[in-house]
């Protein structure tokens, strides 16, 4: 049940909401019971005035009985507005929260997960917790309060019959409940996780479509997600049998108890203690008392369901950050610093080899630098340093005269622009990505960053222009337009640091060169780092780094290096580039 405190705890500052929501639940439940006790009476109280000639003061009774029904139908409408506002309020609290603490540990502490089981629980399982306080917090609460009620106005005409009605009341409310945890738990359990793995296999099956038919795994992996498919259903099944059969125990309960208080009201009647009238009142109110408990079950059923599933939610939200940031943070210097690497060293676990050994460099401010070298030498290892998304293990980077670690993360984020080979969109229009880099800039500023960036007149060209829709992940999109765009927000973030990680890989060569002279234009009085494969626009940089596993072998100009450095003309060669 931690998770459920958890939940309590982060939901605080919308008690006002929740607690509205259950104070008119359990006014709108009273005001059915006392409608039905009412209604008892008063048919009772008039057939007997009819039979025996006397007279019967009407008004009073009847105008009572539109009071609790209009109470009873103006309550159930206003605890279905207060409560799904107060969900809706808690799920927005829920999914910021949740997100506050996955962005810091993006990408270092997120690399052993899969994609599609991270958007598995920041969707499906922050959907679930939907029920925590509508299927479960509301009735708890609306069941004790009414409960509490009916038992308090029982006891002062019976104590026995409070009694009774208290241990019915029990047993449906609480026994048949604990019985559907028992077994519904594990089940719960089962249908959250394989909910969970069922999304994750859709998701990957999707984006690595050409990848499962090239190796011809589409049909294992479609067979496999059809066997989750049929899991699911069947633990479906399960618990929806299971609450069948609880909700028949609490029917058979409430008619108990109806008997039970039969058994305890006619002797009160025979001794004159309560009207005749009286009788099928107290029946009916004790009846309508298991309104309040018939939900529990169900509630119940939901906590297999939502303490998975918050469980889910803390098992991430739960992990540090991989850096953290100083206590003091050192503000930003107010000219633009140059950047000092000595003697770095870095691996990603303790036993694991170096990815980084001994790599020392310099770059002035508006100074030029390139790093080349085979796959898995280091470098985008690199860049993840110098945005802090790792912290090295050895060794030190140097912003100006002071160490890197010294600035918050966020800070230096702010100062380095960074186009990746993987442009990262998100589903919305080019606008609203590229606000994304300079938060509402105005249309003059758009544009002006798109023509720089060479992808103005792909834009103005669609019918939407940019309010285009790129689709899931720039999914409209071709790749160079994806990096253009992403050039363009370096352009608007105009940042002194620039790093431009293997930003041409996988384009066609007229691709490249569009790009390549977009890049130039981004690059003027910038501080510019340039991991890159391919020779194209290396003869501009003031220094050329060849890594190969994770040290420099060779170092200097474009011009230098293909006369006398062999290794970096064999690299050439490989790639076979001039």
């Amino acid at each position: 049940m931690r998770e459920a405190r958890r939940l309590l705890r982060l939901f605080r500052p919308y008690w006002n909401w929740m607690a509205a929501g259950v104070a008119l639940s359990a006014l709108t439940i009273l005001s059915n019971i006392g409608l039905m006790a009412m209604s008892g009476w008063f048919i009772t109280a008039m057939a007997l005035a009819g039979a025996s000639g006397s007279a019967l003061n009407y008004f009073t009774p009847a105008a009572l009985i539109r009071a609790l029904a209009i109470t009873r139908s103006g309550g159930r409408y206003l605890e279905r507005l207060v409560t799904h506002e107060a969900t809706l309020r808690l799920l927005a609290r829920l999914r910021v929260w949740f997100f506050e603490r996955l962005e810091p540990l993006a990408p270092a502490a997120l690399q052993a997960e899969r994609s599609g089981d991270l958007l598995s629980r920041a969707r499906a399982d922050v959907d679930t917790l939907n029920d925590f306080y509508l299927r479960l917090v509301v009735p708890v609460a609306t069941a004790i309060l009414v409960v509490a009620t009916v038992v308090g106005v029982l006891s002062t005409i019976s104590g026995v019959l409070a009694a009774v009605t208290l241990g019915w009341l029990v047993l449906a409310g609480v026994g048949v409940p604990w019985y559907l945890r028992q077994r519904a738990a594990p089940l719960g359990e089962r249908l959250v996780n394989t909910t969970a793995q069922l999304r994750t296999g859709v998701v990957e099956h999707l984006q690595g479509m050409e990848e499962l038919l090239v190796y011809g795994a589409a049909q294992r992996h479609a067979e496999n997600l059809e066997a989750l498919s049929v899991r699911q259903v069947a633990t479906q099944v399960s618990l929806n049998r299971l609450n069948g059969f609880s909700l028949a125990i609490v029917t058979l309960a409430a008619n108990l108890a109806a008997l039970s208080s039969l058994l305890v009201l006619i002797p009160l009647v025979n001794a004159g203690s309560i009207t005749p009238a009286e009788l099928p009142a107290w029946t009916l109110l004790v009846v309508a008392s298991f309104e309040a408990v018939a939900g529990l079950p169900m509630a119940i059923q939901q906590l297999g369901q939502v303490l998975p599933a918050a469980h889910r939610l803390f098992a991430i939200a739960e992990r540090g950050p991989p850096v953290a940031d100083p206590s003091m943070p050192r503000p930003w210097p107010k000219t633009t610093p140059g950047l000092e690497v000595r003697n770095l060293r870095f691996r990603y676990a303790d036993r694991a080899a170096w990815a980084l050994r001994n790599v020392s460099f310099e770059l002035p401010p508006a100074g030029r630098l390139a790093v080349v070298g085979p796959s898995g030498s280091g470098k985008t290892t690199l860049v993840n340093l110098l945005v802090r998304f790792w912290d090295y293990s050895e060794g030190r980077i140097l912003l100006g005269a002071h160490e890197l670690r010294e600035y918050s993360a966020e800070e230096i984020r702010r100062h380095m622009a960074v186009v990746s080979q993987h442009a990262r969109l998100f589903t919305g229009s080019i606008r609203e990505n590229l606000w994304l880099a300079a938060p509402g800039a105005d249309a003059a500023a758009l544009e002006s960053a798109c023509r720089t960036a060479q992808i103005h007149e792909f834009i103005a060209a669609q019918p939407q222009g940019y309010d285009t829709f790129v689709g899931e992940a720039g999914v409209q999109l071709s790749g160079g337009q994806m990096r253009r765009i992403a050039v363009a927000q370096a352009l608007l973030k105009d940042a002194p640091f620039l790093l431009l990680d293997e930003p041409t890989e996988g384009l066609d060569p007229a691709t490249e060169h569009e790009l390549i002279a977009a890049l130039e234009l981004l690059m003027t009085d910038r501080s510019v780092l340039l991991i890159t494969h391919r020779s194209t626009g290396l003869d501009n940089m003031d220094e050329i780094l060849l890594l190969d596993h994770g040290e420099i072998v060779e170092r200097g100009t474009h011009r230098d290096l293909m006369q006398r450095a062999r290794r970096y003309r064999a690299f050439r060669h490989r790639r076979q580039e001039p």
